[in-house]
């Protein structure tokens, strides 16, 4: 059986996404869509003459919604990456661009019967991530936002830095919102074998917390988009759904204690979510959890109510 997917959105991130899996062999079929007609036939020109130089062999269908009804799995990689370009820094800069855009695109997935695994990219995903469960009436297993799962990634580039080690090889989570409320959990960050708040005194932690989230405005603010880290972490939590690798990783799932799609760790496999990582935080992680969730439903209901 063939393993297919379908990219929405070919700005700089999703073009990025393809060619990352393109080029892994990671899918057979690949169903490009985009409101911009000549950017996405472009881009399927460009990887046919890619293809002789690539090990993989690629099957690209664009614009075509009736081609999703038995992916695997759809990514969502919408957005308009010019209203990040404001002086807070605010991912929800967006939300009126992204929020617009659901209702179609949920549309037309329910009218195909789509009934894979949707990942969503588009910020501010937490938010976003909530209206495509809603409007689509996926399962809420089904329905991933990448979260935090770069935001992660950055802690542990610092911290890898700081000690001199692969970042690999830090154990640890950014969790809540993928966005200024985020927070590192610092009770669950190990570095070789140890809790990294025996290694290193409060006040350093909090510098390498600054890190993980300032990283995202410097990569920014340097070329007026990002596309290489979050292709990346959606590629991952791809390749973990199709491949039913049940990983741990930290995404953007349906929380139930607060009910609303937050970055917490989960288990990823063929279905979406397997199974929800229990984690035992400190009473002021929780805190910082909960702070994050409101500001998060606050947003997601006042969509809702327009």
């Amino acid at each position: 059986m063939s393993r297919k997917v379908g990219i929405i959105g070919m700005g700089h991130v999703g073009s990025t996404i393809a060619h990352g899996l393109i080029v892994q062999g990671a899918f057979d079929d690949y169903i490009l869509i985009d409101t911009d007609e000549t950017k996405v036939q472009a881009d399927s020109i460009d990887f046919a003459d890619a293809a002789m130089n690539i090990l993989h062999h690629a099957s690209i269908v664009v614009n075509d919604y009736e081609a999703l009804a038995d992916a695997d799995v759809v990514i969502v990689a919408l957005g308009k990456i010019a209203l990040q370009d404001n002086p807070d820094a605010d991912r929800f800069a967006e939300l009126p661009f992204t929020a617009a855009q659901v209702p179609v695109v949920a549309k037309e997935l329910v009218r195909v019967g789509f009934d894979g695994v949707l990942i969503i990219i588009s910020n501010p995903v937490d938010v976003v991530t909530n209206l495509f469960q809603y409007y689509t009436g996926l399962p809420k297993e089904k329905v991933i936002g990448t979260g935090t799962l770069l935001d992660t990634a950055r802690m542990k580039r610092a911290v890898g830095q700081h000690f001199h080690i692969d970042p690999r090889s830090v154990y640890g989570y950014n969790l809540g919102e993928h966005g200024n409320s985020q927070f590192t959990a610092w009770s669950q960050v190990r570095v070789k074998g140890q809790p990294i708040g025996e290694l290193v005194p409060t006040t350093f932690l909090e510098a390498l917390s600054a890190e993980s989230i300032q990283g995202g405005h410097r990569v920014f603010y340097g070329k007026k988009y990002t596309n290489y880290g979050i292709a990346s972490a959606a590629i991952r939590l791809a390749l973990a759904i199709v491949s039913d690798s049940h990983e741990e990783l930290p995404v953007s799932v349906y929380y139930e204690p607060h009910q609303t799609y937050l970055s917490y760790p989960a288990i990823i496999g063929r279905q979406g979510i397997v199974e929800q990582v229990k984690l035992n935080l400190t009473e002021e992680e929780e805190e910082k959890l909960a702070i994050s969730a409101n500001y998060i439903k606050q947003k997601f209901a006042e969509k809702l109510s327009e």
